[in-house]
């Protein structure tokens, strides 16, 4: 069996389609099939159930897919890590939080690319709950996120700072000139992130803690648009200091004086615990960790 008949496998068992996998890596069908066969007849049993135009796949190709996902890392982690040379060639699959996408990581990963040309970083956002299982399944090398600490034995913390999150508001916004503690949030109109975001569960934990029914006029994941909202006086925005630093400096929004709960919240790089340091992820953990602006505890 081939690399290359192993990733075609993991394609058509996601998409649940010859034809859409075949245009989705530049095949013709033809070449899709033939591989499948091929693997089949090594293996000698059947990987997908054929019924008409539908497939399922079989207990057998269900089996197949954690090793043809653990093979496919190994491919990864022998590209970047056995060479001779100093720039690892390959591809490093990284999660990211968008919050550090807003703000701090497009620096960080022009820095790498610049010094590891050879290096294909292939970025996708996560949430808190799913990344352990994707370190774990190999489907993610490195994570790079912003949210409470990530405390799981499936996970190595290589390194982590603390940040904060804070209320911003415009500066015409009459609650910009108030301390504010939970009871004073009871009637604002609040601009927070999705249901499946940290930062959103731990204010409205706090807000019933102290028995605060939140007045929530807007949920999205996107904090651009939590601060444009913000901006033109639709609310106060609940989101990290690291992503209004540019509205703060030109006066576009100002972080509102807050004397209720902390909200302990970490960038942090995170690898599974069983997982070797190769080249690729030890040169971009370094930027990290000496980015000016992001130098902190280990």
């Amino acid at each position: 069996m081939t690399i290359t008949q192993l990733s075609t496998f993991l394609i058509i068992s996601e998409m649940k389609s010859f034809s859409a996998a075949a245009s989705s890596l530049g095949y013709a069908q033809s070449t899709v099939t033939t591989q499948i066969k091929q693997l089949e007849d090594e293996l000698g049993c059947v990987l997908f159930e054929r019924l008409g135009k539908t497939i399922s796949i079989t207990s057998s190709g269900e089996r197949l897919i954690a090793y043809a996902e653990k093979m496919l890392q190994l491919e990864r982690e022998i590209r970047l890590d056995v060479t001779d040379e100093e720039n690892p060639a390959g591809v490093l699959k990284l999660g990211v939080s968008e919050s550090l996408c807003v703000s701090r990581f497009p620096r960080i990963l022009m820095e790498y690319t610049k010094n590891n040309p050879r290096t294909e970083i292939r970025i996708q956002f996560v949430t808190h709950d799913d990344i352990p299982e994707l370190l774990q399944k190999g489907e993610l090398d490195m994570v790079y996120t912003l949210n409470p600490l990530i405390e799981d034995e499936r996970v190595k913390i290589l390194h982590k700072k603390r940040e904060s999150l804070g209320f911003y508001a415009s500066p015409t916004n009459p609650v910009v000139d108030k301390t504010i503690r939970e009871k004073d949030l009871k009637n604002v109109p609040l601009l927070l992130t999705g249901h499946n975001c940290n930062f959103r569960h731990m204010l409205i934990s706090d807000l019933d803690r102290h028995e605060i029914s939140p007045n929530i006029v807007l949920e999205t994941s996107s904090k651009e648009i939590l601060k444009q909202f913000a901006i033109n006086g639709l609310g106060v925005a609940f989101i990290p200091d690291i992503t209004s630093e540019n509205e703060i400096k030109t006066g576009k929004l100002k972080r509102l004086t807050w004397k209720g709960e902390d909200f302990p919240i970490y960038s942090q790089v995170l690898i599974h615990k069983d997982k070797k340091q190769n080249k690729a992820i030890k040169a971009l953990a370094e930027i990290i960790m000496r980015d000016k602006e992001n130098y902190g505890e280990k």
